[in-house]
């Protein structure tokens, strides 16, 4: 139980952390390569205690990792945090298209038994009509 439950919140940190459009932008930044703070920090109108403050988000959910050169800070994309995070999505999308591939399927079921039951009622109908024509000729 204890290995699920840190699986859990690392997972709880990398979605939390991927929640904000900020912090995906950064990611996505680093998907051409590695960046200085300074250089993550200027395409946006934030300051750039707010970006560090965001890039320790994406640090502590392990999707980044931080290196000093010098006075430097290296930011660096760390994407296998995201294979847990994604698993778990892809294992939520298939059991969700199964229960709704049931109901889909029990649908179509009540769909056809209200069709078949319409033509039967409407038969009967035309059937009662056709015997009392009979009986008035």
């Amino acid at each position: 139980m204890g290995g699920s439950v840190l699986l859990d919140e690392r997972r709880d940190r990398v979605l939390l952390a991927l929640a904000d459009s900020t912090r995906r932008a950064i990611l996505e930044l680093l998907v051409h390569g590695d960046a200085r703070v300074t250089e993550l920090a200027r395409p946006f109108p934030i300051s750039l205690n707010s970006v560090s403050k965001h890039i320790r988000m994406l640090e502590r959910a392990e999707l980044v990792q931080r290196r000093r050169s010098g006075r430097e800070h290296i930011i660096t994309l760390n994407p296998t945090a995201l294979d847990d995070a994604a698993q778990w999505m892809n294992q939520q999308r298939a059991a969700w298209q199964a229960r709704l591939a049931a109901l889909d399927h029990l649908l179509q079921v009540e769909d056809a038994q209200a069709a078949a039951a319409a033509a039967t009622a409407t038969a009967d109908a035309s059937a009662s009509r056709d015997t009392d024509t009979d009986d008035l000729s």
